[in-house]
């Protein structure tokens, strides 16, 4: 058995301390650094829950006279509202505002936006000659950045509007290309779309 020196043994436990707190500051900072991170993720949740909620009443309001028969409903849920959104963990009050906000959203913008096949009747009128669906598909991309259906949708459209006999197919060397119906020709536009 080796016995060392008191100072040989003093020197191994001072470089061991000298070890264990650098090792405990640079914990010390990641905590701080992460405590950081989590205070501002809470104040921008924070922010946003009071963003939702503000939105979600503004949402409110032009529902209302659409909810007149559901008076009553209205009328005991807007109370409840309060108290259960407290007793929730901020991070759920957020998604559930969110997902009112999103409700909200789509509701108003498929009111104002047209209907695909009234843009496509409009692309349509722009020419004399027949257009391929997919230069009608490319054409409304560039026109309605906002709206990207898919080619099938698009010619879908397009095959609903011959139906109803707003717009004529005509098959060229094969492909199918789409004419819009002059309102002079409204009435015979129905057998011609059935003609390939």
């Amino acid at each position: 058995m080796t016995t060392e020196s008191p100072a040989t043994l003093r020197a191994r436990y001072v470089e061991q301390a000298a070890s264990d707190l650098e090792e405990n500051r640079r914990l010390q900072q990641e905590l701080t650094e992460r405590i950081a991170v989590l205070k501002q993720e809470e104040a921008l949740l924070s922010d946003i829950l009071n963003l939702a909620e503000r939105y979600q009443g503004f949402a409110d309001v032009p529902r209302l006279p659409e909810q007149a028969q559901d008076e009553p409903v209205a009328a005991k849920a807007k109370p409840a509202l309060p108290r259960t959104a407290s007793r929730r963990s901020p991070t759920a009050r957020t998604s559930s505002a969110r997902t009112a906000a999103k409700k909200g959203a789509k509701a108003k913008g498929k009111t104002r936006q047209p209907l695909l096949g009234d843009l496509l009747a409009d692309l349509l009128a722009q020419y004399d000659e027949p257009r391929l669906a997919k230069d009608l598909r490319d054409e409304l991309l560039v026109k309605h950045p906002d709206r990207n259906p898919t080619p099938q949708v698009v010619r879908n459209t397009l095959e609903s509007l011959v139906a109803k006999g707003r717009i004529r197919r005509q098959k060229k060397e094969g492909s199918v290309m789409y004419t819009l119906v002059k309102a002079d020709d409204r009435e015979d536009a129905a057998p011609a779309g059935d003609a390939g």
